[in-house]
């Protein structure tokens, strides 16, 4: 399941999926070949640096946003070789103190960010700086967003034609049929399939391992010694490879809403247990619906909470809202809300909407957004690509169908949607990588920050404890009974005091530290209804 974030009881099944891997499956250390080809590049695109200007069309951007290109080599064991484009962007430092509007504030260089996915696109992440609780940040350093590869205008990835990509409304069932596991298996061959015929042999190169390589490249592209990162969901795997790889090159980084790095989770087992960990947020909203049940009047318990959504599951099945939105819709949009709570009140909202008879809320917030679907698709693509070609992943069906079927019986509510996702991985025609030992050793990296959110269901707690074992000299600052997936910079002061003091100042907590959850939020009525 993609995850991506800004503001970015599957731990008791026997899980013995890599079993039926394919052989090889066991970490791998750095490949000599592809880190001489990184250091090549790296002093290339030092030398060439990045020629920032207007961004695509020429037309202003808010925020003073800038647009350049960085040439990376597709292969890094060949350097030399074929060269693809990364675009990437940035808004200048600031200098300005938003607390004292006569101090200047020095430059502390790049602050690259990555949002997650794979597949999302961080293009625009520099005019964060305009937001309030990003200006402290944006003073001291240049924003530095980018396209990763085959994202956008980076050698762009597709799977198939967008044109087919919204097919219209679907079901989601919690417990499918013999049929229906048929059909998803042979649309799961089939974009497998249209993967390779669409990108040839230049698929096996979309993978997290070139992606912390690019980064390298990034960094000596903007002239930087060393690198000031922030990773998001995903985008902590890719800083986790790069810290692994490139230890001497950290300056900064910071870990928001870490996945789990070690090789026997990438990316199988990972999947399985956001499924878990969504059945659990899942009840929190649910929890959260029932508390305000004079607002929604959707039931005064999860339980009854749970009835009034199955209820409007399966009027949709019968008559989808608008002729788009099926019960898939409706899970989708529902999913949306187990990564961030600020969406509870309106999703809340727009299905009580539905079951009193009115179904445009929930149209205007679940049916397909047909004008981005050559966006959605790329993303789509570049997702499938990097996870099926990170690792190796089971190739027999059953073991799939055993342990998903285990899992969706004490967790339905996302569990064989997250799997027909991720099933092209079972078909991949590219050749795999192996998952790299994610780990460093006392003094070989500079002091790293993870933020975690207690009940994060994509990107589950588990992971941030992982990584901070593996990076050594780690410090994990933990919101409490909080779910929100990724929290930099969001409505948390605490969290927001440790980051800003991280990399502003370099200082931390000298192991962990917690901070209350940010207050729930308020439930809301549309006007009129």
């Amino acid at each position: 399941m993609r995850a991506a974030a800004l503001y970015s009881a599957a731990g008791s099944l026997l899980l013995t999926a890599l079993a039926a891997a394919p052989a090889g499956g066991a970490a791998v250390t750095p490949d000599a070949a592809q880190l001489r080809g990184t250091a090549v590049a790296a002093a290339r695109a030092r030398a060439v640096g990045v020629a920032f200007g207007a961004c695509s069309g020429g037309q202003d951007m808010p925020g003073g946003l800038e647009c350049g290109t960085v040439s990376v080599p597709l292969d890094y064991a060949a350097p030399g070789g074929r060269q693809i484009r990364l675009t990437v962007s940035r808004v200048r430092a600031t200098h300005r103190d938003p607390r004292n509007s006569k101090r200047r504030v020095p430059r502390q260089g790049a602050l690259v960010y990555n949002p997650g996915g794979p597949g999302a696109d961080g293009l625009y992440f520099p005019l964060v700086g305009l937001m309030p609780q990003w200006k402290r940040l944006g003073a001291a350093y240049d924003l530095v967003g980018y396209s990763p590869r085959g994202v956008g205008r980076s050698a762009p990835l597709s799977c198939q034609d967008p044109r087919h990509l919204f097919k219209g409304p679907s079901p989601a069932p919690a417990h499918p049929s013999e049929s229906y596991k048929k059909e998803r298996i042979a649309r799961a061959e089939s974009y497998a399939r249209g993967c390779a015929q669409r990108a040839g042999r230049d698929l096996r190169y979309y993978n997290s391992l070139n992606n912390a390589r690019d980064l390298d490249v990034l960094r000596a592209a903007l002239g930087e010694d060393r690198l000031t990162f922030m990773g998001a969901s995903y985008g902590t795997y890719v800083g986790a490879l790069y810290a692994t790889l490139f230890p001497t090159h950290v300056r900064r980084m910071v870990f928001d809403a870490a996945v789990n790095p070690d090789p026997e989770q990438v990316w199988y087992r990972n999947n399985l247990d956001q499924s878990a960990a969504f059945e659990g947020r899942w009840a929190d909203f649910r929890e959260w619906i029932a508390a305000h049940d004079d607002v929604y009047g959707l039931g005064s318990t999860a339980e009854a909470v749970q009835h009034s959504y199955d209820r409007a599951s399966a009027r949709l099945a019968a008559e989808p809202a608008g002729g788009e939105v099926g019960p898939g819709q409706l899970r989708g949009a529902f999913l949306t809300a187990g990564y961030y709570d600020d969406y509870w009140p309106q999703r809340a909202e727009a299905l009580s909407a539905y079951l009193r008879g009115d179904p445009k809320p929930l149209v205007e917030q679940a049916a397909p957004v047909r004008d981005a679907a050559a966006e959605v698709e790329n993303s789509d693509a570049v997702y499938t690509a990097v996870e099926c070609n990170d690792t190796p992943w089971p190739t027999n069906w059953r073991v799939w169908d055993r342990d998903n079927t285990r899992l969706a019986r004490v967790a339905p509510f996302e569990t064989w949607d997250n799997a027909w996702t991720n099933l092209p991985c079972a078909y991949w025609p590219a050749p795999r990588q192996r998952a790299l030992d994610v780990r460093t050793g006392p003094g070989e990296l500079p002091p790293t920050l993870i933020l975690a959110a207690e009940r994060d269901a994509a990107a589950p707690y588990q992971g941030a404890l992982e990584l901070q074992r593996r990076l050594s000299g780690a410090v994990l600052v933990t919101e409490r009974d909080a779910g929100s997936h990724g929290i930099a910079e969001g409505p948390n002061p605490c969290v927001n005091g440790y980051l800003d003091a991280y990399l502003l100042a370099g200082r931390l907590p000298v192991r962990h530290a917690a901070c209350a959850p940010h207050a729930a939020p308020e439930p809301t009525r549309q006007v009129g209804s």
